[in-house]
């Protein structure tokens, strides 16, 4: 099959590349690097397959040329901002992010004759629980009351899929993300707590708990989120699925889970909440396993455990050389509009 994968120079974008890529795929990124890296698509470089880079924002008029001359059968839409506290700072700027690039992905999907789009947004901005609610997770249908940070524009999105699908024949599937983790997070200096708590254990630090680390989220494994991503290829088509564990998990909880796995716990300190972030996260993946056929596999303490031995072994190796690329920096080897 053919494949775009926008944002695939990202944590999750870079891992489904691979994935497609190992199951016979020709595959194409399209990445800005405002927040990608190079440096994550160096396993997709030596792999061997059929792969191509281009530096684009997908909002520019050259993404409908690529799609137009490459005609893909599937596009996998995951150039989009993740952060809640970004989108209750400036709420602008996030929903100009998720429509007008999410529409100008749909549009060039439409004129290339694209079989189907894949988007994934986050649960964060969709399915957060309210503090008084039950711990019971939450289903796809909640997504229709969401007053949470960026909620509104993220709908608005699925209505265009809809409105897409009916109007010119674009199918879509929208995967609902949870808290996705992973090793490779700990390259760049993501701020996800699984893997700022990896870091601060490996170097025997204290944890920071922001609002006390009573927030809970649905922490899942990148590796099973880019399973569900690679099967929406051919199924959940006209769907928005939950991608969660349907456990909830708090900041505080997470953090004696991972000290235990060190066998050391240097404390924590107590940090201000971010601005519109909400206070509980957990979603129901029953849809998953009915239209993808798929469940989760990797529990919480093996997931950690992973990023925690490769905090150590981060820890433990010498700085980056001279010249090493760090994720958001331009680089030479990537002049905009590049291939690779």
């Amino acid at each position: 099959m053919r494949a775009v994968v926008t944002g695939g120079a990202g944590f999750i974008g870079s891992a489904l590349v691979e994935r497609l890529l190992a199951e016979g795929d020709a595959v194409e990124v399209v990445d800005d690097l405002s927040t990608g890296s190079l440096a994550r698509l160096a396993g997709a470089r030596a792999a061997g397959g059929s792969f191509r880079f281009h530096q684009l924002d997908v909002a520019e008029p050259e993404l409908a040329v690529l799609l137009a001359r490459r005609r893909p059968e599937v596009v996998f839409h995951l150039a989009m901002p993740t952060s809640v506290a970004a989108a209750a700072v400036a709420p602008a700027a996030d929903a100009r992010a998720v429509l007008v690039g999410g529409l100008a992905v749909l549009e060039a999907c439409r004129a290339a004759g694209v079989g189907k789009v894949v988007v994934v947004t986050s649960a964060a901005g969709l399915l957060a629980l309210r503090p008084d609610e039950a711990g019971a997770p939450l289903a796809e249908r909640a997504a229709d009351a969401s007053r949470a940070p960026g909620g509104p524009a993220r709908r608005a999105l699925l209505d265009e899929l809809a409105a897409f699908r009916e109007r010119d024949g674009l199918e879509y599937t929208a995967l609902c993300l949870g808290t996705v983790y992973g090793p490779a997070q700990l390259e760049t200096g993501a701020d996800g707590a699984v893997a700022r708590f990896a870091r601060a254990l490996a170097a025997g630090e204290p944890a920071t708990l922001e609002g006390g680390g009573t927030a809970t989220r649905d922490f899942v494994f990148v590796d099973d989120v880019v399973d569900a991503l690679a099967r929406a290829k051919a199924r959940g088509t006209g769907l928005l699925v939950n991608v969660g564990t349907g456990v909830e998990t708090s900041a505080r909880a997470l953090w004696e889970l991972m000290a235990g796995l060190a066998g050391n716990d240097p404390g924590w300190r107590v940090a201000p909440g971010r601005p519109g972030a909400p206070s509980r996260v957990c979603l129901d993946a029953s849809r998953a396993a009915i239209h993808l056929g798929w469940r989760p596999w990797t529990r919480l303490e093996d997931g950690a455990a992973a990023v925690l031995a490769a905090a150590r072994s981060l820890a433990a190796t010498p700085g980056p050389a001279a010249g090493a690329h760090r994720e958001g920096e331009p680089t030479a080897a990537a002049a905009p509009g590049a291939v690779r």
